[in-house]
């Protein structure tokens, strides 16, 4: 890390604090000069590219996923970091399957898991949209694999 003051690459961590979801906080100070500062580390968003259904391919969007997933949650009584640990989630397994370029289908059926698990009604809702549910008889397949388990 470089010193603002002097620009010597020698500094040294004094202290380190969590302050956000995935920030750290540091004192620093400079070896050569001995000016103290404070730097912020923010982990670097996750990168892949997303192929859609058209064919089209996208760079991913964490608060994509997040909005379909709180439209299902709605009025449910989940707060908005639990969805951040399902996206948080999803996002390692697809990055542990080291793809390039992942279908949206693949991360809509990573949704579905993750909301079955954490509430029955916002997996019927997502599931219906997600599935493009056109009669009632869909609604009731899906309800019946709930209920077989």
């Amino acid at each position: 890390m470089e010193c603002p003051k002097c620009r010597h690459h020698n500094t040294a961590v004094i202290d380190s604090r969590d302050v956000e979801h995935n920030s750290v906080r540091r004192r620093r100070e400079c070896e050569t000069c001995r000016y103290r500062f404070t730097t912020y580390e923010k982990a670097e968003p996750v990168k892949f590219m997303v192929a859609k259904k058209d064919g089209k391919v996208e760079p991913y969007q964490r608060q994509k996923m997040i909005r379909g997933m709180r439209i299902a949650i709605e009025k449910r009584g989940i707060g908005d970091e639990i969805l951040e640990e399902v996206a948080d989630r999803i996002e390692q397994k697809i990055i542990s399957q080291n793809q390039d370029s992942v279908p949206t289908t693949k991360i809509g059926d990573l949704v579905v898991k993750e909301l079955r698990q954490l509430d029955e009604i916002a997996y019927l809702r997502f599931t219906s949209v997600y599935k493009e549910f056109k009669t009632r008889r869909s609604f009731e397949k899906e309800l019946a694999k709930l209920n077989d388990g």
